[in-house]
């Protein structure tokens, strides 16, 4: 893949407002406020967006699967892109706190296995970089999340 130093602009402005809905809730937590819907509900639809966005992004995973002409690579990432939304799945079963902290550390376990693309030259060098801050703010939004339930 040729490397490129730049994010596009796209994908970092919907990147970053996809941030949105993980810290309206959890800041809204951290601050005591339940914004009418009360702390377990929003615990809860944070869990729930963080579950989605995990299945979005093992779709990413799939579609650069789908691409790979070396099967054995591609049923690597096939595997992979099915994994973070069966894990997220389960998490939601979990207690509150216990719910926001798995689905936290898959954020982090995903976003490094997604920069292996880049280590592999299967995703432009920006993507990596785009998904490691993506990750991490995202992580953080569901700890400050668990941190206020």
């Amino acid at each position: 893949m040729k490397a490129d130093a730049s994010i596009p602009p796209v994908p970092l402005v919907l990147g970053a407002a996809g941030l949105i809905p993980f810290y309206v809730p959890a800041v809204a937590l951290l601050a005591g406020a339940d914004l009418g819907w009360g702390a377990d509900a929003l615990g809860l639809a944070l869990a729930a967006y963080g579950a989605l966005i995990l299945s979005f992004l093992g779709g990413i995973r799939w579609g650069i699967a789908v691409a790979m002409e070396e099967q054995d690579a591609a049923r690597r990432e096939y595997v992979i892109s099915v994994v973070p939304s069966l894990l997220a799945f389960a998490a939601l079963a979990l207690p509150g706190e216990a719910r926001l902290w798995t689905l936290c550390g898959l954020h982090v376990a995903l976003g490094l296995l997604d920069y292996g693309l880049v280590c592999r030259e299967e995703a432009p060098e920006w993507f990596g970089r785009l998904r490691l801050a993506l990750a991490g703010a995202a992580a953080l939004a569901l700890a400050l999340g668990a941190i206020g339930l």
